[in-house]
């Protein structure tokens, strides 16, 4: 899967407006192209940024092989001299990018491509696909992992996912944005992260008897003893036998620090409340408890106030297939053009739909913060060659509602800047982060948000907003077009 040749991973207007460019050499400018989206999925007040890793070895490895030069000859809409020029073809461009792990908020620059546009346009698809599915599943589970309170949260989907490459990608994202582990054992080799998993209905099933099922698996694995008690009764079977299976392991000198049980069906509030007290009264409070079955952070939240003793979660469907919003909805749009002297000219796209007009020009983003809190105010997007510091009061004002304006004060606030160079000149300046390492980053990351902004309905949305000058080049040119 890592190795995969994803450089046909593309879409077939892409390859044809790079053989016009390559015909018309001097349309062949170079540009840049911002990949962004324009809403929060889940209706949420936040997103995450996932998928840097997989889209840096991407444009690292991208080459035509003989193959693909064959198969695109074979498409009989390619002239030689522009199949010849792919056979040696290299990325040259820049790119800078949001860091995996991090916040992200709509229509915010993600990742910026300078390049040559016949470079610029083959890139975009492959983009999209990698950074719009890594990101979503990474808020999803994010949104899932913050509803636990604290509880972990097993990503285990993989036999529900929409294929390998989702399952395995998806499950990175997932314990990026926060889950405890995974059950898919390939992202663990590949990524070095926990991997995690019980056993199936059909272990109870193929031994004679439940307590049999139960006492051999406690037997095999002691420091990692979880039963699955629902298989014929929960209340009346299993966990009768998942206590007596704990006793054995007390008679035989087994440790018990690490036993548990798994509810996978039924009431599970009440199921979990009535397994606790049967627990307890036989002596195994450490004992823990895990649900799974089709949960999401509703069902989590909604069971966490109905009081349900439970301390962990399994997670696999509504996760690995972000089930209620299955699509992130990033694009891609050119926002600038450069000159001979080296200096862009804006471009903008417009739309009778206001949200779709985009941003011009090559942009930063600022993050500001509230200085006491440490929580995100707001983005600020500006033009690259603009600077601003903590030492002069920096004004906020809502693009889409300008006279809405604050006025922060020296020591009130402060700034990061967000975008990262990943390729300087068609040459890779990313150092991978381990993928535990991005998962602290991005759990600190979320404590910077407030928790109006993390609740599952109606969220507080963090405000993006505009520097004066890009606000009064976007009006310049919208006023320009209109004419």
């Amino acid at each position: 899967m890592d190795r995969q040749n994803l450089t046909l991973l593309t879409d077939l207007y892409e390859l044809t407006m790079m053989q016009g460019y390559f015909k018309h050499k001097d349309e062949n400018k170079t540009v840049i192209f911002d990949a962004f989206f324009r809403n929060n999925p889940f209706h949420g007040g936040y997103s995450i940024m996932c998928g840097v890793e997989q889209l840096v070895k991407y444009l690292d490895e991208l080459h035509f092989s003989d193959g693909d030069i064959e198969y695109l000859r074979s498409l009989k809409i390619f002239d030689d001299d522009f199949l010849a020029y792919l056979a040696d073809f290299k990325f040259h461009g820049t790119v800078y990018c949001v860091p995996e792990g991090s916040l992200i908020f709509p229509r915010e620059p993600l990742v910026k491509v300078i390049a040559p546009i016949m470079e610029a346009q083959l890139v975009e698809t492959a983009i999209l696909n990698i950074i719009n599915h890594q990101s979503l599943i990474a808020t999803k589970a994010a949104r899932i992992v913050h509803s636990a309170h604290g509880r972990p949260v097993m990503e285990f989907g993989l036999r529900r996912a929409q294929g390998p490459d989702a399952g395995t990608y998806g499950a990175r994202a997932a314990v990026i944005a926060g889950c405890a582990g995974t059950s898919n054992v390939l992202c663990g080799e590949l990524f070095d992260v926990p991997v995690m998993g019980t056993h199936a209905h059909s272990w109870i099933m193929s031994f004679e008897d439940e307590f049999t099922a139960f006492k051999t698996y406690a037997e095999l694995y002691p420091t990692a003893c979880t039963l699955l008690v629902d298989t014929y009764d929960t209340l009346k079977s299993g966990v009768p036998n998942a206590i007596r299976t704990f006793d054995y392991m007390k008679e035989k000198g087994l440790p018990l620090d690490h036993i548990g049980i798994r509810l996978d069906s039924g009431d599970l509030a009440y199921l979990s409340k009535k397994a606790r007290k049967m627990l307890d009264e036989a002596g195994y409070p450490q004992a823990k408890i895990t649900a799974s079955n089709d949960l999401d952070e509703n069902l989590i939240n909604s069971l966490l106030m109905q009081g349900a003793k439970l301390d962990s979660f399994g997670v696999g469907t509504h996760l690995i297939t972000a089930k209620d919003n299955p699509s992130f909805g990033g694009v891609y749009k050119l926002a600038a053009v450069r000159h001979e002297d080296g200096t862009f000219e804006p471009k903008i796209k417009l739309s009778e739909n206001s949200e779709k007009i985009t941003n011009p020009g090559n942009k930063k983003i600022y993050r500001v913060y509230e200085k006491d809190s440490g929580k995100i105010k707001a983005d600020l997007i500006c033009f690259e060659d603009e600077t601003f510091t903590e030492d002069e009061p920096l004004l906020l004002f809502d693009p889409a509602e300008p006279w809405k304006k604050t006025t922060m004060q020296p020591g009130e606030f402060t700034l990061r800047e967000l975008m990262i160079p990943i390729f300087v000149d068609g040459k890779c300046v990313y150092e991978f982060p381990k993928t535990m390492d991005l998962r602290k980053r991005c759990l600190e990351e979320q404590e910077t948000l407030w928790e109006e902004s993390r609740r599952l309905a109606n969220p507080h949305q963090i405000y993006v907003d505009l520097s004066q000058k890009l606000y009064d080049t976007k009006i310049h040119l919208l006023d320009r077009m209109s004419r």
